[in-house]
């Protein structure tokens, strides 16, 4: 009797082992890859939560600019921006922690009217190349203001936004005065705004501080904050030393780092809190009154794939702001 393997037998054994070598070869690359994938997962979650403990121990130590800046120069949800000596060197930095898919800007325009009870106005045109997500204008005045009928009436694209110097602010002080905050967002979506100073009649040109003879002067400090298509999960962190006197910070001197290139967040990175611990929606307000802050970050690699998003949170008081 023949013992032997036909050669059909062995053409079979062939094929059916050679399959077995790849079945076994695949689930050897599937479980290298997974193991890879989850080594990956986890490094990107190491290198969040350490970047996390520093970003909370920057912002409790925040203070004012070393220029006079408030501590908090901005404070949206995916984007904040504060003052704090990072590096211990007795300078004060000022920091700024965004996602990459967040831009923002500043622009600065003054006017003045030598007219009795006149107006002057600004514009601020093209300044966006993305979606905006919030803006904002701080406006500060200087003129003819000493009783509660001189005062001036601010508006955004025909639209009034309220009344400065009602209150509070004195005749030709030779400085700005006045100063408050007003959430613009509504209004800048076209990339496209006039703002507007409306002086009372009785506001009147008797003023000289650097232009001789004028009613009113008026400082628009406009920034605003968009959304970019580049970037998107990318957290980072910008750095920006303050010049010898006279001191600044330049924005074109802001060195940027990433802390992790796998943000998954929709809802806010930063929320805001009051002294009550209740939470600062709005936008002004939040420079005014935080005094906690919650960091939040979720990680993931990749979206399409276990293991699934991670969260990291973190609340933080604000040290020098606690009695403010």
């Amino acid at each position: 009797m023949n013992k032997g393997f036909t050669f059909v037998e062995t053409i079979i054994t062939i094929f059916v082992f050679s399959a077995l070598i790849g079945i076994v070869a695949n689930l050897i690359t599937m479980a290298y890859r997974s193991h890879g994938y989850s080594l990956q997962q986890s490094i990107a979650i190491d290198e969040a939560r350490k970047g996390i403990k520093i970003i909370a121990k920057e912002i409790r130590e925040a203070r004012p600019g070393d220029d006079g800046s408030y501590p908090i120069e901005k404070a949206e949800d995916k984007e904040f921006i504060f003052y704090s000596d990072v590096d211990k060197d007795g300078a004060t930095e000022r920091i700024r922690y965004f996602l990459g898919s967040v831009n923002s800007g500043s622009q600065t325009q003054e006017c003045v009217t030598f007219a009795d009870g006149g107006f002057c106005e600004v514009t601020f045109s093209n300044f966006a190349s993305g979606t905006i997500e919030s803006a904002q204008l701080i406006i500060s005045v200087e003129g003819d203001f000493g009783n509660s009928l001189e005062y001036t009436v601010i508006s955004a694209n025909g639209t009034e936004l309220g009344n400065l110097c009602e209150s509070g602010c004195s005749d030709c002080a030779g400085d700005w005065q006045g100063t408050t905050v007003f959430d613009v967002t509504a209004f800048a979506a076209t990339s496209s705004l006039k703002f507007t100073a409306d002086a009372e009649s009785s506001v009147n040109d008797i003023c000289d501080w650097v232009d001789p003879n004028h009613a009113m002067k008026v400082r628009f400090e406009f920034s605003w904050t968009e959304t970019l298509t580049d970037g998107e999960h990318e957290f980072k962190r910008g750095v920006i030393n303050p010049t010898t006197p006279p001191i600044e910070y330049p924005s074109d001197q802001e060195r940027i780092d990433i802390i992790t290139s796998y943000v998954r967040n929709d809802p806010p990175i930063f929320k805001y809190f009051d002294a009550n611990n209740q939470e600062i929606t709005e936008r002004p307000a939040r420079l005014r009154d935080t005094k906690v802050m919650e960091l939040d970050l979720i990680i993931n690699i990749n979206p399409n794939r276990t293991p699934q998003e991670f969260e990291l949170k973190s609340a933080v008081q604000l040290r020098n702001l606690k009695s403010q």
